[in-house]
């Protein structure tokens, strides 16, 4: 699929939309890349996939995510040995806490598509609760992790009691006291000391390990608790160590499960891509359409989804059916451009793999490629016209078109002089009818409904518009050619009756005649 048609629909629009259901940075990633796909098999096995989370959405309620890490370099990093951080650890543990959330949530469903994936996670619910056991945050591991880990901690306790009560004796001691700047016990370079006035430094036995940045404070370790400072020093250190066992004991845990660990994530991330496809068909009502590969759109309903769901007026479109090529004209604003989108972005959805906004029993084609060119294509940079910038592209699509492809074209050859755009609109579209594509095109110009009443395989189409209110209904009605309606609007709008009159008179009677048995029809 031609990656500017993707943008000129929008359909990147949609996939940021899908992505925000998303929890995972692989779910999300895939999102954001997801492409239409041509093969007939895979789409509907994706759409399948699709509805079955729906499906379970409606019966069940949505389904988190959330918690789900990337493992795959921790993973390779016990393939060589190595030993995983704390917080690699919880990621393991939160990872096993959505595969449980997640199985548990699959579980007494009518068989799906989805039961094969829901079945093969597996919790591994004894290393999930043994991680959770030994770690109780990325900067706290608990005293039971171990016996050995549980006595340490209380020899430190002992420890730190014993060296506070010297140290307190110290503070409180008649004559130490005057040598004090404060009354209050420090902790500098992990050993305990005693802030001392720096004119009493050789009345006060220890060693000094700092000074404040005046230099009239001396930080001094008395000389009577340095040796059980070095004791609670070595305390420390058995304490790391065993926590490093603990943590090594548990990284050999994580490697034993590996391959489950790494089915579980593939699992888990493809989940939840399938239930963000399933929730974006929630937020748009949307179902999964029925494929041909004959070239043949029947949308019933369709709704544009970038457009307000509580407002957008549903529009019913045929294609390749009866005839391959579909002429829509009518006034601006009155919905033609929208028409136009509607059927090339919901193609896009549908082989996406994604629910589309429409009602059910809606047919979409399989296409090769989609081409469109809408817009303003005008080219400051390269000094082109509107009408050469179209051209360009028209150009372009010509050359690489074949019938497995379907072509939009909004206002085909306008921009320049009316009677050489129409002709040259005609010859593009009979080129296009020729070589079998299927194609829709927007056009003002009238000998383009003349075209399409009197060529097989070719039909007129045009947007509803109340002259009344002066206001588009944005209905698509396939089978009647639309009037620009110029008159009447000026009419309306208050231009006087006799400009309107004088106007009249310039269009030839041919024209007028056209134009009249539009309006009988």
């Amino acid at each position: 699929m031609n990656k500017k048609v993707l943008y000129t629909l929008e359909y990147n629009k949609i996939t940021e939309q899908l992505s925000s259901y998303a929890s995972s940075d692989w779910a999300k990633e895939h999102c954001i890349h997801l492409k239409p796909i041509t093969d007939k098999a895979k789409i509907e096995q994706a759409q399948a996939e699709t509805a079955a989370a729906l499906s379970r959405i409606y019966r069940k309620g949505s389904l988190s995510f959330g918690g789900i890490h990337k493992i795959g370099m921790s993973l390779k990093r016990l393939e060589i040995g190595g030993i995983l951080s704390i917080e690699e650890l919880l990621h393991i543990a939160s990872l096993l806490e959505t595969a449980k959330r997640v199985k548990t949530y699959g579980r007494n469903d009518p068989a799906d598509t989805l039961d094969a994936m829901f079945t093969s996670i597996e919790p591994l619910t004894p290393l999930c609760e043994e991680i959770r056991r030994c770690i109780i945050s990325e900067d706290e591991i608990a005293d039971d992790a171990s016996s050995q880990l549980k006595s340490i901690r209380r020899n430190i306790q002992g420890m730190n009691g014993r060296i506070h009560n010297q140290m307190t004796s110290i503070l409180n001691h008649s004559v130490t006291k005057g040598y004090l700047q404060d009354a209050v016990i420090t902790m500098r370079n992990g050993r305990y000391c005693l802030p001392v006035k720096a004119e009493y430094k050789n009345q006060m036995s220890g060693m000094i390990h700092d000074q404040s940045a005046s230099g009239s404070t001396l930080f001094i370790e008395p000389a009577g608790v340095v040796n059980l400072n070095n004791e609670l020093k070595e305390l420390f250190l058995k304490e790391q160590e065993e926590i490093d066992r603990i943590i090594a004991d548990l990284s050999n845990q994580v490697a034993a499960e590996s391959e489950s660990l790494l089915n579980d994530y593939k699992l888990l991330t493809t989940l939840d891509f399938i239930f963000a496809k399933a929730r974006l068909a929630q937020e748009h009502n949307g179902i999964a359409p029925v494929f041909n590969t004959e070239g043949r759109i029947h949308i019933r309903r369709g709704r544009h989804p970038l457009l307000n769901k509580k407002t957008v007026v549903p529009i019913d479109v045929r294609l390749g059916e009866d005839f391959q090529l579909l002429v829509v004209t009518g006034p601006n604003t009155g919905g033609k451009t929208v028409s136009l989108k509607t059927v090339g972005l919901l193609t896009l959805m549908g082989q996406a793999g994604l629910h589309i906004p429409a009602g059910d029993r809606s047919q979409l084609a399989i296409f090769e490629n989609v081409y469109a060119d809408i817009g303003d294509e005008q080219s400051i940079e390269q000094s082109l016209s509107t009408f050469s910038s179209h051209m360009t592209n028209i150009v372009a699509i010509l050359k690489k078109v074949t019938p497995d492809c379907l072509v939009l074209f909004d206002e085909l050859c306008s921009g320049t002089d009316p009677t050489e755009g129409a002709a040259l609109a005609i010859s593009i579209l009979s080129r296009l009818l020729q070589r079998g594509v299927r194609a829709m095109a927007t056009t003002h110009y009238s000998e383009l409904k003349v075209f399409a009443l009197s060529t097989e395989g070719v039909q007129n189409a045009c947007c509803e518009f109340d002259v009344e209110t002066l206001s588009p209904t944005y209905r698509l009605l396939i089978g009647i050619p639309g009037k620009s309606n110029a008159f009447a609007i000026s009419g309306k709008l208050g231009l006087p009756d006799d400009i309107i009159a004088d106007a009249k008179t310039r269009i030839t009677s041919s024209e007028q005649n056209f134009e009249d048995l539009i309006a009988d029809l």
